[in-house]
């Protein structure tokens, strides 16, 4: 009943404010909701994306009698990196979520939890654009939406952000907020941060410049929009940008175009840094951390401004063209999107290590000082521990193998490159490691707050080769890579693994290794459980303390999706999508020719090598409980 009447009387402030006034409303609405551990009241749980539960009926005693309870079809076959949001509405349990192209939003009335009943189903029918369809890197995934002030809010892969009467499914507001004829398509999801709806999009590889845009959640209104490139007016960096670290880079120097290359088209209009994965919010600090993708084509001489006889790897490399503000972690101002600091892992990219991946907000101790911290595993192989009041490097610390830096200067701040692993001259055959495709893309990992210098993530281990090729053009909206990249198993017969990290120590305490990549996401619960899926369809159940594979199911596809769970009349529910896709997917769900081994980047060799093509798509939620 509780939360029945702070919705209503949240919505109907919301409503009735504007400005200070309804973002508090709105935000603390998502603040409580994620107090209630029956729920799961946003994308990563709650806006810290710590993916925890304090739930634990379901335990490592009981876990063994976990059952299929019910599924659903999400309309759509391929492409479920997301997971749904539970809420209350009107004091009914309520389940939201959004398929793959072409985004058909569902909403299950549960309150009978064993057989939920469709109450409505929304797609955007009118001025759709299939061209997102080919321009999306990679595959035609989402990541799932957003429920705040009666409100679903969804984005599309060509470009909508829509607000929805949760209630009704009838649209309350739409905004146009990416374009595919740019190379931009939006996979998100967004982030509701007090009154605002946040959004970026993807697109590196077809010329797009990232920007990060932030609407007013009752109107749709744009409040304000940040580039990764361009000037610093564009980017929203003033006085006081990165003031405890200026190394990083500071404001008056515009380095957002001083870092490319002076072409007369300017470099850095065709720059990457798109946002196009996870947002996390500190709602004390009233920050909102977010990380920008890589910097366009991978022919890294390109973006290196030295000419003849200075143009090398040690000169491209000396921090003059660090080609900012790719690959970098951002701390803006919820209000406003002014910068505060930002940090780039991977400054002057030669791999595309996109640096989006999620940051998980936890406090813990670190050298004998409580602070807040902003942790982040990074595609280059490296995990990230850092102040996220001011953007202090604490820890960096690799999780995978790598083998393109020795480590990470901790005085600097930037990774000391091995140049035989550093793919730079056109034509020029390079292997390192990891892939293209990162230590851990996308797929987020989980903590326990409770011992949050304990992190449980799912890692990619495969290397690659990555030859550098001569660019033909400089259009936005084509295929924009320059490179033949093929990727293969570090180990022969494993190429994905689960594994607990100290974030710390930098010591893995026990990992699960996997014949197939594991694309998704992980949940763990104070049942003492850690829950994961596999591209083979294996979802599973690990023992938090020893890793050991309490339970195990086979689905009907593979799974890239996150698992989550929640509770209803006094029984715990645990759900997750399978629905075969990603970019290791893409090979199969487009029916590329897997003889192709630079196909989908790299992807088809690997999809190959692990057998992908032997998986049937098909999106579809799952969902279990314990029985008797």
């Amino acid at each position: 009943m509780r939360f029945r009447l702070f919705g209503v009387l949240a919505a109907g402030l919301v409503a009735a404010t504007i400005g200070l006034a309804g973002q508090a409303a709105a935000n603390d609405e998502i603040e409580q909701r994620a107090k209630d551990p029956n729920l799961w009241p946003a994308p990563g749980r709650d806006n810290q994306l710590t993916r925890h539960s304090t739930l634990k009926d379901i335990d490592t005693g009981n876990v063994g009698k976990l059952q299929y309870v019910w599924s659903q079809s999400s309309g759509a076959l391929r492409g479920h990196e997301g997971q749904p949001v539970v809420v209350e509405v009107d004091g009914k349990p309520m389940m939201y979520f959004v398929s793959a192209w072409p985004n058909i939003v569902q909403a299950l009335d549960l309150s009978d939890p064993d057989d939920p009943v469709q109450i409505w189903n929304y797609e955007k029918m009118t001025d759709r654009d299939e061209t997102a369809v080919p321009r999306a890197c990679c595959d035609t995934v989402n990541r799932g939406l957003n429920y705040a002030a009666g409100k679903v809010i969804f984005h599309t892969l060509d470009g909508f952000i829509i607000a929805l009467d949760a209630k009704t499914g009838k649209e309350v507001w739409v905004v146009k907020h990416a374009w595919p004829e740019k190379g931009e398509t939006h996979t998100g999801p967004t982030m509701i941060a007090e009154n605002l709806v946040i959004g970026g999009f993807g697109g590196d590889e077809f010329a797009a410049r990232g920007r990060l845009t932030a609407y007013d959640l009752e109107t749709g209104k744009k409040v304000w929009e940040c580039h990764a490139t361009g000037s610093d007016k564009d980017v929203c960096i003033g006085e006081g940008f990165n003031k405890a670290n200026p190394h990083y880079g500071t404001a008056g120097k515009d380095l957002g175009i001083t870092t490319y290359p002076k072409t007369s088209g300017g470099e850095w209009k065709i720059g990457g840094g798109a946002y196009w994965a996870w947002g996390s919010y500190d709602p004390e600090l009233k920050i909102v951390y977010w990380a920008t993708g890589n910097p366009g084509h991978w022919s890294p001489s390109y973006r290196c401004g030295y000419t003849g006889d200075k143009l090398t790897h040690e000169n491209c490399n000396d921090g003059t063209y660090d080609n900012k503000w790719s690959m970098t972690i951002w701390a803006r101002k919820v209000d406003t999107g002014e910068g505060i600091w930002a940090y780039q892992m991977t400054p002057f990219d030669q791999w595309d290590y996109d640096g989006v991946n999620e940051n998980i907000l936890v406090d813990m101790e670190v050298d004998g000082k409580m602070r807040k911290v902003l942790v982040h595993f990074d595609r280059n192989g490296f995990a990230y521990v850092m102040d996220r009041v001011d953007g202090t490097l604490l820890r960096a610390h690799k999780f995978v193998t790598v083998d393109w830096a020795e480590k990470v200067d901790m005085k600097t701040g930037r990774p000391v490159k091995v140049k035989k692993h550093s793919p730079f001259a056109v034509g020029v055959n390079v292997a390192s490691c990891p892939s293209a495709m990162g230590g851990k893309d996308q797929q987020p990992c989980a903590v326990d707050p409770k011992e949050p210098h304990l992190f449980y993530c799912p890692t990619n281990n495969w290397c690659m080769e990555d030859e550098p090729q001569k660019r033909t053009h400089t259009q936005q909206g084509t295929v924009y890579v320059f490179a033949n990249v093929y990727m293969y198993p570090e180990k022969p017969g494993v190429t994905g693994k689960f594994k607990k990290f100290n974030v710390l120590t930098g010591e893995t305490l026990w990992e699960i290794p996997d014949p197939y990549p594991n694309w998704g996401g992980i949940l763990v619960t104070d049942g003492g459980l850690a829950f994961y899926g596999s591209k083979s369809g294996h979802f599973r159940a690990v023992d938090r303390k020893t890793g050991k594979v309490l339970w195990s199911r086979k689905l009907g596809s593979g799974i890239i999706g996150n698992p989550i769970t929640y509770k209803i009349k006094g029984k715990q529910y645990v759900s997750v999508f399978s629905g075969l896709g990603g970019w290791i997917g893409l090979p199969v769900t487009a029916g590329l020719d897997m003889e192709d081994k630079f196909g989908a980047i790299g992807a088809t060799a690997m999809a190959k090598a692990t057998g992908l093509d032997k998986i049937p798509q098909g999106g579809e939620l799952y969902t279990f409980r314990v029985m008797p």
